[in-house]
Parts: structure tokens; sequence; C-alpha cells
């Protein structure tokens, strides 16, 4: 009997990891959809980009520009053997999604998901706008996403097999993830919420406090001494978390600060670009720990099953995040657990077919709003840029804070990025040839290009991309605008239907 009964489940097991394997086939192809056509969307993907290769060639003095000199290193590795923009997207792509595979296969496995529901909970989470948008760029949210899966494997099999070796298991991971990205900081507060509950005395020993600190503060001793060997301050890395509390300045939209307390930001962001099924399953999941805890099934000092436990995940992310400045890659990490949370509390209330149902239709309006907002806009119009600066013999060009056109130029010409106007004026003596109105600037806030925007440009080109609602709400951290107020925005720059312009410099 006990024979049959293991076969089963391993029959089960595989039959389920072909579902998700699938369906994870299928985010992969939505992912990587026309991805040579994209480009790298906003800024910082460029200057990703550009530091890696910078750092390959021995310049460190932008280690720690992010905040997160792991994720740097790792493609500065990558920038030795090519400067293909295009392999570096890819390869984050790829991060991303093995991050989507991880943690659906990590809730399938505690939550006894069938096949089509993992299929399913795969694709609802993999077909996040936000999480496609941002595993076609290059900056550290796909492998954040892994990362994360990572973690809260880790840390709910602490929770569940109680030890010292699994305490230093979830902390290891944390000290790596914060290498990558320093906003798994954000993530400590939780842990401490979660291991209050769990209240099972392992940190009543003084031994297990000393190795815990020991291996959170290694990474900043190792970058410490490597900074020290490249030329810079111990204390840059920290110098970051220093100059992330204490504004010095307004940045160049004229905005200061990081706190912004608006409680539906992200509310009407899910609303309106993600799946409403990610609400309604918040919803419903929290009114179903509600009666699990009146009922008592949940007490303190008791691991919580993988439902509440991505509940106050979830929840905490939202509330946690409304109250510094917004975009919506600043909740990166709550949309795979949102969409578990709509899965498992669907299979509570919902019959099987009902459920699957339903999250089809999810996916498939995910999928329509990929199109609309990240496939209809493209190709990308700076190739045609880039051929005509080629083609008229252009060396030295600006652009107006936008670098999207940095990664078409050839190995000679040279592009520097403005946020003043009167900046132009220093470049044409350097012998600076043209300048490239961006309609960036619109994106970033940063209106300073009035005289230049109503001269006549020698060559203009459409460019959707930078008109999509998306971007600007991902740009509304850098603004410090609320959600109408960037959505205004968005649309009056769409109303420009030339927004990328070529003057000379006279």
């Amino acid at each position: 009997m006990f024979s049959a009964t293991s076969t089963n489940k391993s029959h089960q097991t595989a039959g389920r990891t072909l579902w998700l394997l699938a369906a994870l086939l299928g985010v992969a192809i939505i992912r990587l959809w026309r991805l040579p056509e994209a480009g790298l969307p906003d800024y910082d993907s460029v200057r990703n980009w550009q530091v890696a290769q910078e750092m390959a060639q021995g310049n460190f003095s932008r280690l720690f520009a992010l905040g997160s000199p792991a994720f740097l290193l790792f493609y500065a590795g990558v920038a030795v053997f090519t400067r293909n923009f295009l392999v570096f997207q890819t390869l984050n792509a790829l991060l991303g999604i093995t991050g989507v595979g991880f943690f659906c296969a990590w809730v399938a496995k505690y939550a006894k998901l069938t096949g089509p529901e993992a299929a399913g909970l795969t694709l609802l989470g993999g077909t996040s706008l936000l999480l496609t948008f941002s595993g076609r760029d290059l900056n550290p949210n796909a492998i954040s996403v892994l990362l994360f899966s990572m973690l809260l494997r880790s840390h709910f099999a602490r929770l569940h097999k109680p030890g010292a070796a699994a305490v230093l298991r979830v902390v290891g991971w944390l000290a790596v993830a914060m290498c990558f990205n320093f906003k798994f900081l954000f993530t400590i507060p939780i842990l401490i919420v979660l291991e209050a509950w769990q209240a099972d005395g392992l940190w009543r020993q003084r031994t297990l406090w000393a190795r815990v600190l020991v291996i959170l503060a290694a990474p900043y001793l190792i970058f410490g001494v490597f900074s020290v060997i490249v030329g810079l301050p111990w204390y840059r890395w920290l110098g970051f978390y220093i100059r992330q509390v204490i504004v010095a300045g307004p940045n160049q939209s004229g905005h200061q600060g990081t706190v912004h307390i608006d409680l539906l930001y992200y509310v009407r962001y899910l609303a309106g670009y993600e799946s409403p099924l990610l609400l309604v399953g918040l919803a419903v999941s929290a009114w179903l720990v509600w009666r699990g805890w009146r009922s008592e099934m949940f007490r303190r000092g008791q691991a919580l099953p993988v439902l509440p436990y991505l509940l106050v995940w979830a929840g905490c992310l939202l509330a946690g995040m409304s109250i510094v400045v917004k975009a919506p890659r600043e909740i990166v990490f709550a949309y795979l657990p949102l969409a578990a949370l709509a899965v498992l509390s669907g299979r509570r209330v919902l019959p099987s077919w009902a459920l699957l149902g339903i999250v089809l239709v999810a996916v498939g309006l995910n999928v329509f709003r990929i199109q609309q907002e990240l496939y209809s806009s493209l190709p990308t119009p700076y190739p045609r840029v880039a051929a005509w600066l080629q083609a008229h013999g252009a060396t030295k060009v600006a652009s107006t804070v936008g670098m999207g056109l940095a990664p078409y130029l050839d190995g000679n010409q040279t592009l520097t990025v403005v946020n003043r106007e009167r900046q132009l004026a220093g470049l044409r003596q350097q012998g600076y040839e043209y300048v490239l109105l961006d309609g960036y600037w619109r994106v970033a806030g940063v209106h300073q290009f009035d005289s230049l925007r109503h001269t006549t440009p020698i060559a203009a080109w459409p460019a959707p991309q930078l008109h999509q609602p998306l971007l600007f709400l991902e740009h509304s951290e850098y603004t410090g605008k609320g959600f109408t107020e960037t959505l205004a925005a968005q649309r009056e720059a769409a109303a420009d239907s030339l927004p990328l312009r070529l003057y000379r410099l006279r």
C-alpha cells in the first residue's frame, strides 16, 4: 500500500511539474516576444548597461550608484564578453522567468495544487504587466523576484522546521539579496512580524544573534574591502543609505523627499493596469484568514499555512510602500504573492472548473494589456535616429534627459545628456553638432526646454513608447506626482505626435 501511495504521489508531482513548465514556457514567450525591437526602455536601464561596461574596463566609480553592487558586478562579468545590450536584456528576462518558476513551484508544493492550478498560477503571476515590463529592462527587479522567491522558500521552511541552521539559511539569502537590491531592507520588518508570531524561542539564543549579525554584516565588510582595493572610500555603500534618508536637495524634476502617503495609489494601479483578480483574491484571502482566526485555526506559536503567510507579505508590502514615494516597481515583491492569494482563496470558495475559467480570463486580460501597453508601440524609433546621425556623419550628440539613443550609436559617436537648455551653449563650444529633444523629458518631469521645443527641427520621429502610461507611472517615484497627476502628464505627452526632434546646434 505504501509503495502504491508513494508512486501515485510521484506521478502527481511529475504531472504538476509538466503543467508548470508548460505554463512557464508560455510566460517566456510573452516576456521575450519582440524583445530585439524594444530597446532599453528607461534611463536607468541604459545607465546600468554603460556602468557594467565601465566596470569591465576597471572603472568602479559607480559601483554603489544603485545601492545594489552585486547586480552591477554580475553584469560587469557579462560585459567582459559582449557589449550587446540585447544579451543583457535577455539574461535579465530569463532570471525573472526563473523567479516566477521557483515561486510557483514552491506554492504548488505546499498548497498541493493540481497541475492545471499550478499552471494557472504561473500564467497569472507571470503575465503581470509590471513583471513583464521589468523583465524586459536592465534593472534589479527581475533578479530580485528570483531572490525574493528563494527568501520566501527558505523562511517558510524555517517556520515549519524550526532550527538555528534554518534561520541562518534565511539570513544568508537576505544578505545575498540585499547585495543585489537594497530594497530588500523593506522585507526585514515583515520577517520580524512573522518571527514574532512564530515565537518558538530560537531568538533567545545569544549565539544565534551573533551569527545572524555576522552574516548580515559580511557583505558590507567584503564590499568595504573591495572598495578600498578599487580606489573608493570603504564607507561608500553605507553612504548610499544615508543619501536615501537625508536628501540633500531636489532632483532634476524638482521633487525632494522619500515620504509620500497615498493609501490608494497601488489600489488604483492594480485595478487599472493589473488583473482585478489580484484585489479580489486579496479581499477573499483576508476574509478567510479572519474567519480562521476567529475560529482559532491560527494561533501564535504555530507555523502559518501558506495562504495566511502570503497574505501577511502582500498586505504588509502594500501598506508599507503606501507611505513612501510611489511607483509600480516599489511593490515588485507583492505581485506573485497576490497572484497566489487569488488562486489559493479561489480554490477554497469555487469549484475547480470555475476557478480555472476565471484564471484563464484573467490571464487573457493580462496578455491584452501587455499587447496594448508594451507591444503596440514597437519597434523603438531610436535605431532610425541613430541611422540618420550616422548617415550625416554626426560624432557628438546631446540628448535631453533620455538615453534611449545610446545603445544604437557607433563606438566613435558620443552622446551627452543635458537637463537644462543652458548647457547646450557649452556643448556647442566643445564641438557638439546636434541635440535630440528626447520626449523622455516629459516622462521624467524635467520641464527645462521651452525655447528648444518651439524651434523647427531638421528631423523628427514618432515614439509611442514614450507615451506609455506604465513608463510614466514608473517615474512617479522620481517626479513625486500622485497616480492621477501622473496619468494627466501622460495624456498631455501623448498629444505630441513627434516626441523625438533633432536640431543642429548653431
